[in-house]
């Protein structure tokens, strides 16, 4: 915005001293105030097309041929320099916001303005080889400026790709060193099931076959080791059962994840918690595959939409179902259209009994899905050592 109104004062100084230029003679000045305010009309509207390129071409024409027409000579009025400096911030302003192309077009019809206004105005060779010597070094600098920027427009470019490569390769890191936690918490749970968890029940079964065998005498002791064994057994369950749940740690271990992807990936986001939510007994798999959900939803916001801000919500209606929602504002119309990332989103929610509701409005798109408390933990933790 500051830079805005800078831009702003480099168009309204040159134009006060091309009136003043013609303060001597005032003929026509209704006219050219009219055209005064269709200039800066034009000036008032580009920030608007500013992303339409062909219309900001078609306004700083239009513009140019505004001032020469504006500051032409009448009569015996000589040339008004300033038209140089007016047509200047023009054709500079062209190099700045379009590609070369539709810039050369805008300083031909400058171009054009000013031979036409030179022709016409009775003026020395020693000020016609100034204004040469002028445009012949401002269209230089132009020629570098617009190289140096191309530069850096391409080394700009080079880095957004190249950091989003490494956000990305940084999650993957991270999704395969959970992964591979995960299968290593696996194999040690079947280990510890087939080896440790049968073993301690076939000692049990032995020692009760033992204590009916044994004496009176020894049955009391043989009891206390058959109690310190099924003591034994039912830790080794409960080691099982915990090695099988993912490392997120319920909701409150969700939004830790959340918070650390919002930092990685520039994205504002609004958290939204209900009464209830943060006491739901969330099992591992349920809160991997709810970050995972949130995370594909927050990654295609970064691909497809320019809003850099998200709300996600959380809430258990009912105390038997517990939903999360994501919604960012969208300024464009296009149809919708699920991709790879948003149909393995369904999958897994569907996978664990969940479902998932995608909706896209003309002001916001939002994903949203719940999941059957308890339902996946009766499902997927049965008692493995039996």
């Amino acid at each position: 915005m500051k830079l805005y109104w800078i831009w702003l004062l480099f168009n309204v100084v040159p134009w006060v001293f091309a009136f003043l230029y013609f303060a001597g003679d005032m003929s026509g000045i209704t006219w050219r105030l009219l055209g005064l305010s269709v200039f800066f009309i034009l000036f008032f509207i580009m920030p608007l097309v500013k992303h339409h390129q062909i219309t900001a071409m078609i306004l700083l024409a239009a513009n140019a041929v505004i001032s020469v027409i504006t500051l032409y000579p009448q009569q015996e009025q000589g040339f008004n320099p300033f038209l140089l400096l007016i047509l200047s911030l023009l054709i500079g302003e062209a190099y700045y916001r379009l590609s070369d192309a539709l810039a050369a077009i805008v300083t031909a019809v400058a171009a054009a303005g000013i031979l036409i206004t030179i022709l016409n105005t009775d003026l020395s060779l020693p000020l016609i080889s100034f204004i040469s010597i002028y445009f012949l070094l401002y269209f230089s600098a132009l020629i570098l400026y617009k190289q140096t920027k191309n530069k850096h427009d391409d080394l700009h470019a080079r880095y957004d790709a190249l950091l989003s490569e490494y956000k990305g390769l940084k999650r993957r890191l991270a999704s395969e060193e959970e992964t591979a936690r995960q299968e290593e918490r696996v194999l040690i749970g079947h280990e510890i099931h087939d080896s440790v968890g049968h073993k301690l029940t076939a000692l049990l079964m032995q020692m009760e076959v033992f204590r009916l065998k044994a004496d009176e005498k020894d049955k009391t002791q043989i009891q206390s080791l058959k109690t310190l064994a099924n003591e034994s057994l039912e830790e080794t369950r409960s080691a099982v059962k915990m090695l099988k749940q993912h490392d997120v740690g319920g909701l409150q271990g969700v939004i830790r994840l959340i918070r650390k992807l919002e930092t990685e990936s520039f994205i504002r986001i609004h958290f939204s918690v209900k009464h209830g939510a943060f006491t739901v007994p969330l099992t591992g798999e349920q809160s991997f595959v709810i970050f995972r959900s949130v995370q594909e939803a927050l990654t295609n916001i970064m691909k497809h939409s320019h809003a850099r801000e998200a709300e996600v919500s959380f809430e258990t209606p009912g105390g038997s179902v517990f939903r999360f929602e994501i919604s960012n504002p969208v300024k464009n119309n296009h149809r919708l259209k699920e991709g790879f990332g948003l149909t393995s989103m369904r999958e897994r929610l569907e996978k664990i009994g969940g479902e998932l509701e995608i909706l896209k409005t003309e002001e916001q798109f939002i994903v949203r899905g719940f999941i059957k408390i308890g339902e996946q933990g009766e499902h997927n933790d049965p008692d493995t050592t039996r």
